[in-house]
């Protein structure tokens, strides 16, 4: 076996690799560079699942970052436990061919009571005071003071948020060379989502000083990676879920719905909360995806015309089109809804921003029954956002109770770049950079192919190898 690294880069585009780049470029010449053909919805958990397994959402279930639970009446984002994903996972593969295969897997999603040797991925404490605590949780459980005591607390305000930055992937990187150098697993799989943040706040104009200074940032951690896992004897593979592309604006579905008299909500201190249960139709967005749940299914060719009018939609998928996209799966809404290029979908259902729920304003992506990337910018309203932002949290560490409100309602135009539908421009998807350019196939590489294509890494030469190769080829004269 080949000990094998694999560094996921969020948002890292063929267009993205170049002088900004030294690292992953001499990475890319030295071996090889293909874009992938991803799978839609193009966001994260979808796409990490598919890596994973080798399955199509329609298979493995993860159908989007979260998706409405029928039997609960729920929408539910960002869940972590391995069990939501379907399908033979890639370490049980390894494990299969080779009993001594071992994995790590950091900070990738659905992190939680997998089969994977070790494991870590965020997991805030929610003391019962209302407080939100930076942590992680990690398998087995002594790793997490082990990286405690080694990195400090993970920084998790960082992670996600407008005050997102490189600090959260420098800490993965860290906690990766660690478990690398302690552990020797076969597998090492590792996420850095730095790019993602100013990709969707700023876009993918690669001459924005800022979009340089955080290339130059993710490639540096990147290079002591690719360094670490030479020294070591390791082949490493770069890979990315999705590439980011221009916005301008976003499409209110739920709105529209509600306007129709489809969506219902319930009154909780004059503030409106959706009601999923009781409502007639309404969207889960994700991105430039929107999954419409409809609970009678005679209002659909109805629902589907309102939804194909609508301005920023650019089509909607029925049975037939989930079918064939490979997204047929129960967790789906019974239709969904694609973006234009140049959109993306809210997720917000109140038609008087008075009315919003109290998380509305806050980062809070387990209560919002949708994906709100607003909370990458703090509100340009507030004249000290930093400033108001600590006085929030001084007043909760005095045990006074206070909303960390800091997050607008109004300027969906700030976000300038969104995914989830496939791009039209391969060299602004995503893409797989490999150190062994032998191993790679002469065309694209399929996302339902990574799975073997990594283990052909570990397994060069044998039955898996061939296999892949096998695939590759077929995929390649399709």
């Amino acid at each position: 076996m080949h000990n094998t690294l694999v560094i996921l880069v969020v948002g890292l585009t063929p267009q993205l690799v170049g002088d900004h780049t030294p690292a992953l470029k001499r990475l890319a010449e030295r071996g090889g560079l293909r874009p992938l053909n991803t799978v839609t919805p193009a966001v994260t958990c979808s796409v990490q699942a598919t890596l994973l397994t080798g399955l199509p959402p329609g298979r493995h279930g993860a159908v989007a970052n979260g998706w409405y639970f029928r039997d609960l009446a729920e929408v539910w984002f960002w869940r972590q436990s391995n069990r939501l994903m379907a399908g033979e996972k890639i370490w049980e593969a390894g494990r299969r061919k080779n009993p001594d295969f071992t994995c790590a897997k950091l900070f990738w999603w659905y992190n939680m009571y997998s089969s994977a040797d070790w494991s870590a991925t965020p997991r805030p404490m929610y003391p019962a005071d209302g407080r939100k605590l930076p942590d992680h949780y990690t398998y087995p459980s002594d790793l997490h003071d082990e990286l405690d005591a080694r990195l400090g607390t993970f920084p998790l305000f960082t992670f996600w948020g407008p005050m997102a930055d490189i600090s959260s992937s420098r800490w993965i990187s860290d906690a990766t060379r660690h478990v690398m150098e302690t552990r020797d697993p076969t597998l090492t799989l590792t996420y850095l989502p730095h790019l993602d943040y100013n990709l969707q706040r700023l876009g993918p104009d690669v001459a924005h000083p800022e979009l340089q200074r955080d290339l130059q940032e993710v490639d540096a951690l990147c290079g002591e990676l690719i360094d670490a896992a030479e020294r070591e004897g390791r082949r490493v593979i770069v890979v990315s879920e999705y590439g980011i592309t221009p916005v301008s604006e976003a499409v209110h579905i739920n709105r529209a719905l509600r306007e129709a008299g489809l969506v219902a909500v319930r009154r909780e201190r004059q503030q409106e909360q959706l009601d999923a249960g009781a409502s007639r139709a309404f969207a889960v967005a994700d991105h430039q995806v929107a999954h419409v749940y409809v609970r009678d299914p005679e209002e659909i060719p109805k629902i589907r015309a309102l939804l194909e009018g609508l301005e920023g939609v650019e089509a909607v998928w029925g049975d037939r089109e989930k079918r064939e996209q490979g997204l047929d799966h129960p967790n789906a809404g019974e239709l969904v809804a694609i973006a234009q290029p140049d959109r993306w979908f809210s997720y917000y259902y109140w038609l008087d921003d008075a009315r919003a729920p109290d998380y509305a304003r806050t980062v809070d992506i387990h209560r919002k029954p949708g994906y709100d990337p607003l909370e990458l910018f703090f509100d340009p309203a507030l004249k000290s956002p930093k400033l108001a932002a600590g006085w929030r949290l001084a007043k909760r560490r005095l045990g006074m109770r206070q909303l960390l409100d800091v997050i607008s309602l109004k300027d969906t135009a700030l976000v300038k770049g969104a995914h989830g539908r496939l791009t039209d421009d391969p060299s602004m998807g995503p893409l797989v950079i490999s150190s062994e350019a032998g191993l790679l196939p002469a065309g694209p590489v399929e996302a339902t192919d990574f799975k073997a294509l990594v283990l052909a890494h570990v397994f060069e030469g044998d039955d898996e190898d061939m296999a892949y190769r096998r695939t590759a080829v077929d995929n390649a004269s399709a």
